[in-house]
């Protein structure tokens, strides 16, 4: 498997979306976002998703440029309209405009609605850390997927949630789980990969074991399990997650709840997918600056303190696979597959941009 160079990466996003017609700073932003999933190891929101995009786009699904304006602006509260472009940029602002409010008031919320894909949302919640600030994203999805507990067809998606916090000594805590299984774009992976899926992460019709990856990916509509995989496994404890993560960003924002309008069921022209971000300043409760930060180290130190089934494989925090995999990758580039390379070359080539990777 080739692995290719995050800066020629970032060029060749960078090539397709300024040939969609994307304004060079929202180019910026996007592809920075996007390669930022690739660099953590998150393969499934990457530049894997450049293809989906590009059928969305041709679908008419997706509008570039898009016209992102802020609709509401509150003192502790914001709301932005995506214009029904990609999700990138309007997240960015959501999540920069819940940092500044809640260094004046606490605790600040956005909300984004008429959006798209975003990458992924811990690469928003993280966008905290650096302002000393606890950061929470979570948003709704584009597309039916995740079969709820004693249903036969799916209702929603992967519905994620991301929650970082600072620590001082220790690197930051950083969970960004989906709360089905696995991501949709897992189901990718194991398709380009040629590889068989686990038992418990798709389901045929009848609500047996889907193992094959292309089958399961391609399949109308995905049938996917809710994080639990079973009843038995605890799967209603997903599936309470992801009406949560709906809730807060798709009913609160006025968006579609799985690419569904709420009222008549159906999809609509276009994807309206909401999303939901949150700051908190730990200040205004600890009182003292760095208190939060110091005892954030000593809840991380007793984690790793934990005594580990193999002493060759300590016991982690969320955030630190995904620091691993960012200085290997940086240094020695991203894994790509065959699939993956041949479909981002077809992208190139259909909007008129050259190919970086071959």
């Amino acid at each position: 498997m080739p692995q290719i160079a995050v800066d020629i990466i970032k060029a060749q996003i960078a090539g397709v979306l300024s040939a969609w017609g994307m304004a060079p700073d929202d180019v910026a932003t996007t592809v920075d976002l996007m390669v930022e999933a690739d660099i953590r190891g998150i393969d499934s929101h990457g530049i894997g998703m450049l293809p989906q995009y590009h059928e969305r786009r041709n679908a008419g699904k997706i509008i570039v440029p898009a016209n992102v304006r802020v609709v509401e602006d509150l003192p502790a509260m914001t709301l932005i309209d995506s214009g029904h472009g990609l999700g990138h940029v309007p997240a960015k602002m959501a999540m920069q405009s819940a940092i500044a409010k809640a260094k004046d008031m606490g605790v600040a919320i956005a909300c984004v609605r008429e959006s798209n894909h975003f990458g992924a949302a811990g690469v928003y919640s993280t966008m905290a850390l650096e302002h000393g600030l606890i950061g929470i994203c979570m948003t709704g999805t584009t597309q039916r997927s995740i079969v709820p507990p004693r249903s036969r067809e799916p209702m929603f998606s992967t519905n994620p949630i991301a929650v970082a916090a600072p620590a001082k000594r220790n690197p930051a805590f950083s969970l960004d789980m989906a709360t089905s299984t696995v991501a949709v774009g897992k189901l990718n992976i194991a398709r380009r990969a040629g590889k068989p899926l686990p038992v418990g992460w798709a389901l045929k019709e009848d609500g047996s074991p889907e193992t094959n990856a292309e089958a399961a990916f391609y399949s109308k509509p995905k049938r996917m399990t809710p994080l639990g995989g079973t009843q038995d496994g605890g799967s209603h404890k997903g599936y309470g997650l992801a009406i949560m993560v709906d809730i807060l960003s798709s009913v609160l924002s006025g968006s579609n709840f799985g690419g569904h309008d709420l009222k008549t069921g159906k999809p609509g022209e276009f994807i309206n997918v909401g999303s939901f971000f949150l700051a908190i300043d730990p200040v205004f409760f600890r009182g003292e600056p760095g208190a939060f930060e110091a005892d954030m180290d000593a809840l991380i130190d007793q984690m790793h303190g934990i005594t580990p089934l193999d002493p060759a494989q300590p016991v982690l925090v969320p955030g630190e696979p995904e620091e691993a995999a960012r200085a290997e990758r940086l240094q020695n580039g991203v894994p790509m597959t065959e699939t993956l390379f041949n479909e981002v070359k077809r992208v190139a080539e259909e909007s008129g941009a050259p190919f970086l990777f071959g």
